[in-house]
């Protein structure tokens, strides 16, 4: 977490300052905004791994007085507008794209405003998998479904007790409970109550219409900002099947156990 503020710039209008982050996830709150920001990310890996990296960052819901660009070479590109409300997006780019230049707009009360968002820094790879533009609710195949066991941030046997829809947002959250918790990154799953039952909150998108049914699901998935995000979830009684045939055939990525 980095909180610089502009109270200390006050007198000077146009500064830049520049800020270094080591971490791959993380935020930024930017109080009383004036002059500009330069957030410079420089994770602890190799730097030939840097193009290989996607950056996404999310502004908090009550995020104001700065515009955000991308920039690079001096070239600014507008990323988020200053007292834009689109609840929950997420702007991803490649970390070969540029940094970001935080500007803040003029304002006559700067001590009402913080700019903010948070970051992570993450493979290609799993970005497209978590923005993925075409066919987002598309089933997994077989294939698919076996390397999102032994890839996913969190894996488990559970069933569908209710799903509520957030229409500002375009999402649903479905409300899981766990009956057999094989892996997760992040505690997403706890128990709850005198009953000691786990339970869980999982996202997707409001267009792929899940509902609250019966029988028992295989949830994988991935965290993205602290919320665990829905991939494949096929029926668990189709995941045995596909389990057990990949493993007659000596084709099973990984071993799970799925009795």
């Amino acid at each position: 977490l980095s909180s610089p503020s502009g109270l200390t710039h006050e007198s000077h209008k146009k500064d830049v300052e520049q800020v270094y982050l080591r971490c791959s996830e993380g935020s930024i709150e930017w109080m009383y905004p004036t002059g500009a920001l330069i957030v410079n990310l420089r994770p602890n890996t190799s730097p030939a791994s840097y193009k290989r990296l996607t950056v996404c960052i999310k502004p908090f819901k009550d995020s104001a007085g700065a515009n955000i660009y991308l920039e690079k070479t001096g070239e600014l590109k507008l990323l988020v507008r200053d007292g834009d409300r689109s609840p929950s997006k997420v702007y991803c780019f490649g970390y070969d794209q540029g940094g970001l230049f935080i500007e803040a707009t003029p304002q006559q009360d700067i001590s009402r405003k913080i700019t903010g968002f948070q970051y992570e820094l993450m493979s290609k790879g799993i970005a497209s998998d978590l923005h993925t533009v075409s066919a987002p609710c598309r089933p997994c195949s077989d294939t698919e479904v076996l390397l999102a066991v032994c890839t996913s941030d969190f894996v488990i046997r559970g069933s569908i007790q209710d799903v509520t829809n957030e229409s500002e947002e375009q999402e649903s959250i479905i409300h899981v409970g766990v009956n057999k918790l094989y892996r997760q990154k992040s505690k997403v799953f706890q128990l709850t109550g005198e009953s000691g039952n786990w339970r869980g909150q999982i996202k997707t998108l409001l267009e792929c219409g899940v509902k609250p049914g019966d029988g028992d699901f295989l949830f994988t998935g991935r965290m993205h900002f602290g919320e665990a995000r829905l991939g494949c979830a096929p029926r668990f009684k189709d995941f045995q099947r596909m389990y057990r045939e990949a493993k007659d055939k000596g084709l099973n990525p990984c071993e799970i156990g799925p009795d």
